[in-house]
């Protein structure tokens, strides 16, 4: 069997062979480090698209409320963060009302969360195709991230309903939010890709998944506001891509006067460096996915 870390070379007519003989194949496995070939992901698109709609419909088969979960989860996430820190802890949110503060940043953080969980397990998941035929590998992680823009639309339809609610009028500034949408696809998807591969080698990951996906969200400015932290802390803050996101889509939806410049710029580095690792270590250890799948 042929997998995608294979190479292939063609053995030249200068090697001893008898007359008029046919050139034959050599396949070797790869050595070290290999190119993530992203000509190669092009080609395979419609086995992209054809997962990802895959994935959108096992997500909902056989559910009751079907994709009202996508609703019901941050919507109850933010009417707990509302009591507990809005009206108990008096949690600043900087001059906006805490409801529609926490529920901002909880509709980049859930599509982070499940694309992360969906990423992480999408390997193992999928070990029967893995094991019968050739494709990118990287298809697959890449699938289960997109297949969460779904419940995002659905999340953020509620969230513009809320805005309205509140009387927030959207500015200028929300055309920048599919950049920031971007950024947590990126931050997801490079996690995802580096805990992809640790949970076929190591299948206590998936245990260690929800401590992780828990400390990351109260790592990030979602029931607090990143602006208690005074500069060069808040800067340095955006090493956490996550940080970025939530708060652009702040400032871009509801106006707050925090601009995340210097924080976009440092969480995009630390995204795109993540993305980037994550995918030539997948590629490296994808040679022996058929193996301990």
């Amino acid at each position: 069997m042929m997998n995608s870390a294979t190479t292939v070379s063609k053995v030249k007519s200068e090697t001893p062979a008898r007359k008029g003989a046919l050139p034959y194949l050599r396949i070797e496995p790869s050595q070290g480090w290999v190119g993530i070939k992203l000509s190669e992901l092009w080609a395979y698109r419609e086995l992209l698209v054809f997962l990802v709609w895959r994935d959108i419909k096992v997500r909902y088969k056989q559910t009751a409320l079907g994709a009202t979960w996508a609703i019901i989860q941050p919507l109850f996430t933010m009417l707990v963060f509302s009591l507990f820190f809005g009206k108990l802890a008096k949690m600043p949110s900087d001059g906006i009302p805490y409801p529609i503060f926490s529920f901002t940043a909880l509709v980049p953080w859930t599509f982070f969360a499940n694309g992360l969980g969906q990423s992480t397990g999408s390997i193992v998941g999928s070990s029967n195709l893995i094991t019968k035929v050739y494709f990118p590998r990287l298809v697959i992680p890449i699938a289960s991230v997109l297949s969460g823009l779904v419940d995002f639309m659905i999340a953020f339809s509620v969230l513009i309903l809320m805005m309205l609610y509140y009387g927030i009028v959207p500015t200028i500034n929300t055309l920048f939010l599919p950049l920031f949408l971007l950024l947590a696809l990126v931050t997801s998807l490079g996690v995802g890709l580096w805990l992809s591969v640790l949970n076929v080698e190591y299948r206590d990951v998936r245990y260690v998944l929800p401590f992780i996906t828990q400390f990351w969200m109260f790592a990030t400015p979602i029931v607090y506001p990143s602006s208690l932290l005074s500069e060069p802390w808040r800067t340095l803050y955006g090493l956490n891509p996550m940080v970025g996101v939530v708060e652009g889509f702040r400032w871009a939806l509801l106006g707050t006067n925090t601009a995340p410049g210097p924080i976009i710029v440092v969480s995009s580095l630390a995204a795109l460096g993540i993305l980037v690792g994550g995918a030539y270590y997948f590629r490296r250890m994808e040679k022996k996915f058929a193996d301990l799948v």
